[in-house]
């Protein structure tokens, strides 16, 4: 039982670590600051304000935004909530 409880609290923890950081999904293709121009097609992240951040995000969600990258994009940010979005936008945007 002990084992069983142990294991389940460590996967608990591990996935509360890893959804803890909105942004840590976006960091292999746009940097660890928004820095990178993503697979060489997308704006640098960290150069846009708060509100483009958004509006880029929410426009993805639900399929307004995008170009080349729309495909790829909507898959990575169909699950995230408004406070991820939001945590995203004052993580990185100015």
């Amino acid at each position: 039982m002990k084992t069983t409880l142990s294991i389940g609290l460590l996967l608990t923890l591990i996935s509360t670590a890893s959804f803890a950081d909105a942004y840590a999904n976006c960091k292999g293709c746009h940097g660890v600051n928004g820095e990178k121009v993503a697979l060489g097609k997308s704006k640098i992240i960290k150069d846009m304000t708060k509100s483009e951040i958004e509006d880029s995000l929410l426009g993805y969600q639900n399929g307004t935004y995008g170009r080349s990258m729309k495909g790829l994009m909507v898959g990575q940010v169909r699950s995230l909530s408004a406070a991820d979005i939001k945590s995203i936008a004052n993580q990185i945007g100015k």
